[in-house]
């Protein structure tokens, strides 16, 4: 890659990032272009811009890419009730679609030749970056430096950074064990003592939520209204995508909802323990199936979750801009039409329960088929005589030819 000019650079102004900005000018010659994505991880970003501008950055991009985060990211992944392994919301796996998206934009913008970012060679983020890269620009060239170089510690980061000046700020106080990852969707831990899948987080490792047994002794109640799959407003109350999520991230927060402890399967083969707070799309999922099981077919709805599973590795593995998701999401959306209304929850330490669902134009629940009561002949229920023979005729065949 001698030949690389100019490097766009996914860059969140931390020490890792920040030493890749020095290696890349250093090791390649080339100039750097830094990219800082605020997709609602609640920190200060601006002072990224003056540490790469400390370093010689000349082109500088931070761009709020909340809204775009969660109405093209977050929401099409939700009308799939998408889990992976069963209980993951995948709040980091859909972070990075956008992000590759919006590294490809800046070097078709700037003319650069390549793409970097910090992911280590032991995760997922790594196949994530780089396959959403290749899939919206097939000649890109991707450096990624913790595959390349021979800087294997915290320790030898620091001591790179000092011998080349690189401003670090040292922050004060006690600093977290653990590598976190945040986002409007989620806050992830791992590291430190969650290595040991033994383990039981300590109770103020937690920043998003409170304890189930502290969170308030009366229940809260709220009203989710969605249309076409999407949720709009909380309590009647339209919000853009961004800022109601972020509601529900507070509301589900002071109920103690949204904690995961999981052991996943990643995709480079080994398995790692991480913890999840995520408190409004916990909401969110529960919301959405209420809101499915009164407007969608019978059949549409057990499709939907036939191939929720495979969908949700394609999210987890990287494969956002495949043709395969893309088509399955035509699929999705297009299940989506009708659903539309609302659905009241409860929320209570750590739980979150349906308490009532309605849609008044699009509802497949009749209550005069469904009744215990008198039906008025809606429902002949002679006809489920034939339908019960007809559904055994095999299994009587089967029976007959075991007896002999």
């Amino acid at each position: 890659m001698a030949d690389i000019k100019k490097v766009v650079l996914a860059y969140s102004g931390g020490l890792d990032t920040s030493i890749i900005l020095k290696w890349l000018q250093d090791e390649y010659h080339c100039e750097v272009v830094t990219f800082t994505a605020d997709i609602g991880q609640g920190e200060e970003l601006e002072p990224a811009r003056s540490k790469a501008q400390t370093m010689g950055v000349k082109q500088i991009y931070i761009d709020d890419l909340r809204e775009e985060f969660v109405r093209d990211f977050v929401f099409p992944m939700f009308r799939a009730n998408t889990l992976y392994e069963g209980e993951y919301l995948l709040g980091t796996s859909i972070a990075r679609p956008l992000i590759a998206k919006r590294l490809v934009e800046i070097a078709n913008e700037t003319g650069a030749d390549a793409v970097s970012h910090g992911a280590t060679g032991k995760g997922n983020d790594q196949v994530r970056f780089e396959l959403g890269a290749y899939a919206l620009r097939p000649d890109i060239r991707i450096i990624a430096p913790w595959r390349e170089w021979t800087l294997s510690s915290r320790e030898t980061l620091l001591a790179y950074a000092e011998r080349h000046q690189i401003p670090i700020e040292q922050k004060r106080g006690k600093r977290s064990p653990y590598s976190m990852d945040a986002n409007l969707l989620h806050i992830s831990y791992e590291g430190g003592g969650l290595e040991d899948p033994w383990h039981e987080p300590e109770e103020e490792m937690w920043r998003w939520s409170v304890a189930a047994e502290k969170a308030p002794d009366r229940a809260s109640y709220i009203e989710l209204e969605f249309a076409r799959g999407d949720c709009i407003a909380i309590d009647g109350q339209k919000m853009t995508p961004a800022l109601l999520l972020a509601q529900l991230n507070q509301i589900g927060g002071a109920n103690g909802i949204g904690r995961l402890d999981l052991v996943e399967n990643r995709y480079v083969g080994m398995k790692s323990r991480g913890c999840y707070e995520t408190p409004g799309g916990t909401i969110l999922l529960k919301a959405h199936r209420a809101i499915e099981s009164i407007t969608l077919d019978r059949e549409v709805a057990h499709l939907k979750d036939d191939l929720m599973p495979r969908y949700s590795s394609l999210i987890y593995n990287g494969y956002w801009w495949s043709p395969e998701r893309l088509m399955m999401q035509q699929m999705i959306d297009a299940s989506q039409q009708f659903v539309n209304g609302v659905v009241r929850l409860k929320l209570y330490k750590g739980s979150v329960s349906v308490v009532g669902r309605k849609s008044l134009k699009d509802s497949l629940f009749d209550a005069n088929i469904a009744t215990f009561e008198d039906d008025a002949g809606a429902y002949n229920q002679k006809d489920a005589e034939g339908f019960i023979k007809l559904n055994a005729l095999r299994m009587r065949i089967a029976a007959r030819r075991r007896q002999g």
